[in-house]
């Protein structure tokens, strides 16, 4: 399980070690995609470039952005996943990254939890 916390602005985020540095990284329930990652952690994330695709953000803006793939720390192991890079410093985690997880938001204790979902197929 991976644990987290509510900030004090009401923002779902739990924390990761990208390149050797500690990292907080929000959950983004309204992002479908798996990972917006800063553009200073490129190099640490082995992307891949595997082409482009149109988002759209609030207001009804459209924008093009360049998606790869990347190793990303997740869940106590390395995970590949597709991204996207910004200028910035903050780490996006989309509801993509978690199709195989529940999500617990517990606003007023300030807690998040990530959980593996195992179904029962698979048992």
């Amino acid at each position: 399980m991976i644990e987290g916390t509510v900030t004090d602005d009401g923002v779902p985020a739990i924390e990761t070690d990208v390149g050797g540095e500690r990292c907080q990284a929000i959950i983004d329930t309204g992002f479908n995609g798996q990972l917006e990652l800063p553009e200073r952690l490129r190099s640490f994330a082995n992307a891949q470039f595997v082409g482009r695709a149109t988002s759209l953000l609030a207001a009804n803006q459209r924008i093009e952005e360049d998606v790869f793939l990347v190793d990303f720390p997740f869940d106590d192991r390395i995970v590949r996943s597709q991204a996207t890079f910004a200028d910035g410093d903050t780490i996006l985690i989309g509801t993509g990254m978690l199709r195989n997880y529940r999500l617990y938001i517990d606003f007023p204790a300030q807690v998040v939890a990530i959980e593996k979902f195992e179904s029962e197929k698979a048992a």
